[in-house]
C-alpha cells in the first residue's frame, strides 16, 4: 500500500513539476495555432505547449496506472 502511494505521489508530483516548467518555457513563443475540436476551437496556444501538455498527461497517466496495477506485497510470487 505504501509503495502504491509513493508511486502515485511521485508521478503526480513529477507531472505537475513538468507542467510548471512547460508553462514557464512557453511564455515567449511566437507561433500560436488553434486546435479545432469539431465543436469549436481552443485559444491560440503555442505548438510546443500543446505537445508538452500531451507528454505531461502521458507521464501522469502512465505513473498512475503503474501505481494502481502494482501487486500487493501478499500477492507477490514466493511469499506465502
Amino acid at each position: 500500500m505504501l509503495l502504491r502511494l509513493r508511486l502515485l505521489l511521485a508521478s503526480l508530483g513529477g507531472g505537475l513539476l513538468l507542467l510548471l516548467l512547460l508553462c514557464l518555457g512557453a511564455q515567449n513563443l511566437d507561433q500560436r495555432p488553434r486546435l479545432w475540436l469539431g465543436f469549436g476551437g481552443t485559444a491560440p496556444l503555442p505548438a510546443g505547449f500543446l505537445v508538452g501538455v500531451a507528454l505531461v498527461v502521458g507521464v501522469m497517466s502512465g505513473g498512475c496506472s503503474a501505481a494502481l496495477l502494482t501487486p500487493r506485497a501478499d500477492q507477490l510470487p514466493g511469499r506465502e
